[in-house]
């Protein structure tokens, strides 16, 4: 895959992408931003080489947020639908990629930087690292959807009402983070997790992504029954049988997908 873009940065190695923000100088999110995460996530979910994602920033900062500079004005017909528009789908591409995505939070992020984070499957922080919801503090408010997934109801109100800084430890404490770790052992923290589960049947672990996101509003029994179909879709795949005799034999599956 080239690495053709403009505000990001992209490598391909053991079937694991890691996806790194380059927008100098705090991976401020612009409609260019925007567009080609939207363009890379797409791609990266559609593409039989890449099994799992890490997602991280360049320097000091994950994302500072949205590139007040690039805002819409009211006086502009259509101007603020057009970007709200694109804003969502920029964070829908990483949640609805197929393939799971590890968040290195590996310093600050802001606001829109923040709601990026909480995007992804899974979280890592460096110990550098802090969430903070910052839109009260400009007069404006948004994210409350994605932080309610993440934190408990008191800690997602004090976090978005006062735009108080969150640090990494203290967000493992919380459970936000699934670990808080030294700066130079992130991304292989988050990479070793990501070739965990590229080992694994993708077409399993893309099933399991795919409950994970349509089940999230369901009603259990609902929920439950969509899993069991998931699981009958699977069972007559190559994938499966090759997974389960590698099982019984003690040896690594092989996939082709």
């Amino acid at each position: 895959m080239a690495d053709t873009y403009e505000c990001f940065r992209l490598e391909v190695a053991d079937h694991v992408a890691t996806v790194t923000l380059a927008r100098p100088p705090v991976n401020a999110q612009n409609r260019r931003f925007r567009e080609e995460i939207i363009a890379i996530f797409d791609m990266l979910s559609d593409g039989t080489d890449v099994r799992a994602v890490v997602l991280t920033g360049e320097g000091r900062i994950f994302s500072a947020g949205a590139d007040l500079k690039d805002r819409p004005t009211l006086e502009e017909a259509g101007a603020y639908p057009r970007h709200n528009r694109i804003v969502r789908e920029s964070f829908n591409a990483v949640m609805e990629c197929e393939k799971p995505v590890i968040a290195a939070i590996n310093g600050a992020a802001i606001g829109a930087g923040c709601v990026l984070a909480l995007c992804c499957d899974i979280l890592i922080a460096s110990e550098n690292a802090y969430f903070a919801m910052t839109e009260v503090d400009v007069g404006l408010a948004g994210g409350v959807a994605h932080v309610r997934r993440f934190f408990r109801e008191s800690d997602a109100r004090l976090l978005v009402y006062t735009a108080r800084r969150v640090p990494g430890p203290e967000l493992y404490r919380m459970g936000v983070v699934s670990a808080c770790v030294p700066p130079d052992a992130l991304l292989e923290t988050a990479r070793g997790i990501a070739r965990e589960i590229a080992a694994k049947s993708p077409l399993a672990v893309r099933a399991a992504k795919r409950s994970f996101n349509l089940t999230e509003d369901m009603p259990l029994r609902d929920a439950y029954r969509f899993e069991q179909s998931q699981t009958v879709a699977l069972a007559g795949s190559e994938e499966t049988k090759e997974a389960q005799r590698a099982f019984a034999e003690k040896r690594k599956p092989v996939f082709r997908s």
